[in-house]
């Protein structure tokens, strides 16, 4: 567990999977994902928590976002490479009521903070899309900075947007 001021990062629940699924049925959030909109069932989604999350092995580390007791999302690190000591962040604050909070840029602190002093990487990236917006605001907060851009990469509510990449380095981070 790692506890910021406000937020608390500890080990994915079965229990949080029922308030995710509310999350995985939200249109919206697939949109701030640059995904599309898919139906999900409860079914599947405690498969494949009793399948990945609850084993917590490979090459992820997997995060629930708790916040005065309550469930509000998920995060992580992924694709984690221990020869270049490099990982992607993810992260995902699905109950709208805690957005524009500051939770999200918490959260992401306390995952950099664990990724570069208990992980030892060298270097955090992530990509979202050019129209998520609070998004960039908040990972540039966060020391990231814009390393790169795919340009019309991603087909969005009708039209093409930029897949946008963006990394910290452990020095940038101050960690």
């Amino acid at each position: 567990m790692f506890k910021g001021q406000n937020v608390l990062l500890r080990a994915v629940k079965r229990e949080d999977m029922n308030r995710q699924w509310e999350f995985e049925n939200d249109a919206h959030l697939h949109f701030l994902d640059g995904g599309k909109p898919r139906p999900s069932t409860l079914d599947g989604l405690l498969a494949f928590y009793d399948n990945t999350l609850s084993k917590g092995e490979g090459e992820e580390m997997n995060f629930s976002i708790e916040v005065d007791a309550k469930y509000i999302g998920h995060c992580g690190l992924h694709n984690i490479d221990q020869t270049a000591r490099s990982c992607e962040l993810g992260i995902e604050i699905g109950d709208s009521d805690y957005w524009g909070k500051g939770y999200g840029r918490e959260a992401v602190k306390l995952l950099l903070d664990y990724a570069f002093k208990h992980m030892h990487m060298n270097r955090v990236w992530l990509n979202t899309h050019s129209e998520n917006e609070r998004a960039i605001r908040c990972y540039r907060a966060c020391g990231f900075v814009e390393e790169g851009r795919l340009r019309q990469h991603l087909w969005l509510n009708g039209r093409y947007v930029d897949r946008v990449i963006m990394g910290v380095l452990k020095d940038e981070a101050g960690a």
